[in-house]
């Protein structure tokens, strides 16, 4: 199995058993990139995509989708440097088509506002957002397409990262078991 496969892998297994609130076997890949990521030395993230900009606008993007609240947000869960390694490991086109949709973005917001996306003020970022959710103008297509494929990234590696993780799992909201619990089917 290549390293694509593996990584595809492990967030399906860890997605699916997360949203199902299920465990199961398949969540040991992830176990596994856990207690491989932990015997790391920690080292400074470096983007294998994105350039400083970019990274920026990732990171921006994220944490409107999911911002901060009483529970961390994106950008606490480090979804950029997620979305950076998707890309360049299992995006079919290297990101090409995500890098795009970001260029599109800038280009829509300095057209709009006078600056890229990332400079604009919150409430200006806000409204380009919005009128790119489910835009149905042809006019707006690449930038809804674009905002669709950073939304599922973004829910991804919110959910797959450990702050996402214990997210679901806060209050007891995952049984101990899903086995009977009758004692006369014990």
């Amino acid at each position: 199995m290549n390293r694509r496969q593996l990584i595809k892998s492990a967030i399906l297994a860890t997605t699916g058993s997360a949203v199902s609130g299920q465990t199961h076997t398949h969540a040991a890949p992830a176990g596994a990139m856990a207690a491989a990521a932990q015997a790391a030395p920690a080292q400074a993230w470096k983007p294998l995509v994105f350039d400083s900009h970019q990274n920026e606008t990732v990171i921006a993007l994220s944490d409107l989708i999911i911002p901060a609240t009483d529970t961390p947000g994106a950008k606490a869960a480090k979804v950029n440097e997620f979305i950076d390694l998707m890309l360049h490991d299992v995006a079919e086109d290297k990101g090409h088509s995500f890098l795009m949709g970001m260029g599109w973005l800038d280009g829509h917001a300095i057209r709009k506002h006078g600056a890229p996306f990332v400079k604009c003020t919150e409430a200006q970022q806000v409204e380009i957002l919005k009128s790119l959710d489910g835009a149905t103008d042809p006019n707006l297509k690449s930038g809804a397409d674009f905002f669709e494929q950073i939304k599922r990234y973004t829910v991804e590696g919110y959910y797959t990262s450990r702050i996402g993780i214990d997210e679901l799992n806060k209050g007891g909201r995952v049984p101990a078991t899903f086995a009977c619990e009758h004692e006369s089917h014990a």
